[in-house]
C-alpha cells in the first residue's frame, strides 16, 4: 500500500483528468475515473481516502453521486470541483452530500493540493477517532472526566468573553451585558436580528452561563425542514411513522433534556406546527410521530429569527400566544454596519480561524485592507466577513493580506457609504457634475487598490495619461490616501 494519501478522481473530461492526474501524482496516490461506473468499481477495489467530483456528469450530478457515496462509503472525504457557483448546487453539496469542500473553477494547482492535503489530514483524524471510540468504551470514567473538562473549557470560554468579539467601545457591550443578566434565569429568550450576526453564538453564550450549563445544547434550523421532518427531528419518531422512518428516533427535546434548545428561524415555522411547539412550552410535554404516550421534558427553550415577529403576529402568520411564551426575554443582535468599529478586532480573530481551519500562515492585514474592510456595509454580517478573509487568505501569495486581493464590491464602497446609499448619487439633491465626481472617485479608488497603487497600469486600464490620472487623485484627495497608506505600511515594516 502506497504511503501517500489516496485520491479518486471523477471527470468526465479526459484532458481534465490529464491535468489533475499530473498536479497531483508527486503528493498523493491518484486514481482516476471519466464514469459514475468506473468510480464506483474503484471505490470496490482499492482504499480511497478522498473523492474529487465534477459536478457536471452525464449521467447524474456530481451532488448526487456524492449522496450515495455519502451512504456506502462514508469514511470517504467528499470534494465538489465545478466551474458552475449556482447557490442551490452548492447548499445542496453541502447539506444532502455532506461535502467537505465545493472548488470552483479556475483553481490554482497550490491551492487545491493545500486543499487535499487538509482533506487527507481529516480522514486520519476521523480514523484515529474511530479507534479512540473503541478504546474508550473500556474506560466510561475516563470518558466521562474528558466530557467534563470540555465542557467546563466551554463554560470558561463564554463566562469570561461571552464568545462574542468586540472592542471596548463597542455597541455589543450592552448586549453582552444583557446576556449576562439574564443567562442566569431559566426563562425563554426571543434573539432577533439579521441573518449573519451571531445569533447562535449569544444563545451559546446564554446556555454556559446558566445553571444548564453542564447539560446538552442542541441547535435546530426551522426554516431547513418541512413540518413532517422537523417534528421527527425535534419530537421524535416511531418506526414506520412515515416513509423512510427505518427505526425508532429520539428527538431534539429528549435529547437536550436538563438543558438548553436553540430553534433557529423560528419565524419560518408553519401555523400548524406552532400549535405543537406550544404545548411544549406550556406542558413540557412531547409526544413522538406516530406514537401514542406523551414524554416529560425539561428543557430551556431560545429562539431566534432575523424576521419582525410582532409583524408577522398582525399578519395572522404567527401565534401571538406562542409570541408571548417564546419572549418572556428578547435581545437584539445589531448588524454589522452599526459596529464598523468591531470590524478590525473580528477580522483578526476570523482570520486567526482560518488559518487554522486551512493550515496556511500570514502576518495579518494591511492598514489599507482593514480601511475597505471597515468602508464596507456588510448585508451578509459576520458570515459575509468570515466567507471574505478565507477567500482573501486562500488568494493570498503575500506575507499579509492586501486591499488588492478583496472582492469588488467590498473595493467599490467609499468610507461611510454603502450600496445601500446609493440614491445620493440618483436623488435631486446635488448638480449631476457632483454626482458624476461622487461616482468616479469611487470608480479611481476600486482601481489603485485592486492594482496595487501601479497608477501606470491604472491610466492605461481607465484610458487616461499619468498626467491626467494624477490630476483626478489630486482633486478627490486620493492621493492622500495613498501616502497615508503607503507611510503606515512603511511603520509597520520597521
Amino acid at each position: 500500500m502506497s504511503a501517500l494519501p489516496s485520491v479518486l478522481i471523477l471527470d468526465d473530461e479526459i484532458r481534465g483528468l490529464a491535468t489533475l492526474q499530473r498536479i497531483l501524482e508527486d503528493d498523493f496516490e491518484v486514481f482516476t475515473a471519466n464514469s459514475i461506473a468506473e468510480a464506483e468499481d474503484i471505490l470496490h477495489r482499492e482504499w480511497v481516502q478522498i473523492l474529487l467530483c465534477d459536478q457536471r456528469m452525464p449521467d447524474m450530478s456530481g451532488v448526487e453521486f456524492l449522496k450515495r457515496v455519502r451512504e456506502e462509503w462514508p469514511e470517504v472525504i467528499r470534494m465538489i470541483i465545478s466551474g458552475y457557483t449556482d447557490s442551490e448546487d452548492i447548499i445542496s453539496a453541502v447539506n444532502d452530500a455532506g461535502i467537505y469542500q465545493y472548488i470552483t473553477k479556475p483553481w490554482h494547482p497550490e491551492n487545491l493540493i493545500l486543499t487535499l492535503k487538509n482533506a487527507a489530514e481529516l480522514f486520519q483524524l476521523q480514523r484515529q477517532n474511530e479507534m479512540l471510540s473503541i478504546e474508550l468504551k473500556m474506560s466510561p470514567e475516563h470518558v466521562e472526566k474528558t466530557v467534563s473538562t470540555k465542557k467546563l473549557t466551554l463554560r470558561e470560554h463564554f463566562s469570561d468573553e461571552d464568545g462574542i468579539v468586540r472592542t471596548a467601545g463597542s455597541c455589543m457591550n450592552d448586549v453582552c451585558g444583557h446576556i449576562r443578566r439574564v443567562a442566569p434565569y431559566d426563562v425563554s429568550v426571543l434573539i432577533s436580528g439579521e441573518s449573519g450576526t451571531g445569533k447562535e453564538l449569544a444563545a451559546r453564550a446564554l446556555h454556559y452561563n446558566s445553571l444548564r450549563w453542564d447539560k446538552p445544547f442542541v441547535v435546530e434550523n426551522c426554516g431547513a425542514l418541512p413540518d413532517e421532518l422537523l417534528e421527527s427531528e425535534l419530537f421524535g419518531c416511531k418506526k414506520g411513522a412515515y416513509t423512510g422512518a427505518v427505526e425508532d428516533r429520539v428527538g431534539l427535546f429528549e435529547r437536550a433534556n436538563g438543558g438548553t434548545v436553540f430553534l433557529d428561524e423560528i419565524g419560518e415555522v408553519s401555523p400548524a406546527f406552532q400549535v405543537k411547539l406550544l404545548r411544549v412550552l406550556q406542558e413540557g410535554e412531547v409526544r413522538p410521530l406516530g406514537s401514542g404516550k406523551t414524554r416529560h421534558v425539561d428543557v430551556r427553550m431560545i429562539a431566534a429569527t432575523n424576521k419582525d415577529l410582532e409583524d408577522e403576529v398582525r399578519a395572522g402568520r404567527f401565534r401571538e400566544d406562542l409570541y408571548y411564551r417564546l419572549t418572556t426575554v428578547s435581545i437584539h443582535m445589531p448588524p454589522l454596519r452599526e459596529r464598523p468599529e468591531d470590524i478590525p478586532t473580528l477580522a483578526e480573530a476570523l482570520l486567526d480561524t482560518a488559518m487554522k481551519q486551512l493550515g496556511k500562515r500570514v502576518d495579518g492585514f494591511t492598514p489599507e485592507a482593514l480601511a475597505c474592510l471597515q468602508a464596507y456595509h456588510w448585508p451578509g454580517n459576520v458570515r459575509e466577513l468570515q466567507n471574505e478573509i478565507q477567500h482573501v487568505l486562500v488568494m493570498s501569495d503575500q506575507d499579509r493580506l492586501g486591499a488588492d486581493l478583496l472582492s469588488p464590491r467590498v473595493l467599490r464602497a467609499a468610507p461611510e457609504e454603502d450600496e445601500a446609499d446609493m440614491h445620493d448619487l440618483y436623488s435631486l439633491n446635488g448638480t449631476l457634475k457632483d454626482r458624476i465626481e461622487s461616482l468616479e472617485a469611487r470608480i479611481l479608488k476600486e482601481t489603485l487598490i485592486r492594482l496595487r497603487w501601479n497608477k501606470s497600469q491604472a491610466a492605461k486600464e481607465l484610458g487616461l495619461s499619468r498626467v491626467g490620472l494624477r490630476s483626478k487623485l489630486e482633486r478627490y484627495s486620493l492621493e492622500k490616501v495613498e501616502q497615508i497608506r503607503t507611510t503606515g505600511e512603511s511603520k509597520i515594516a520597521g
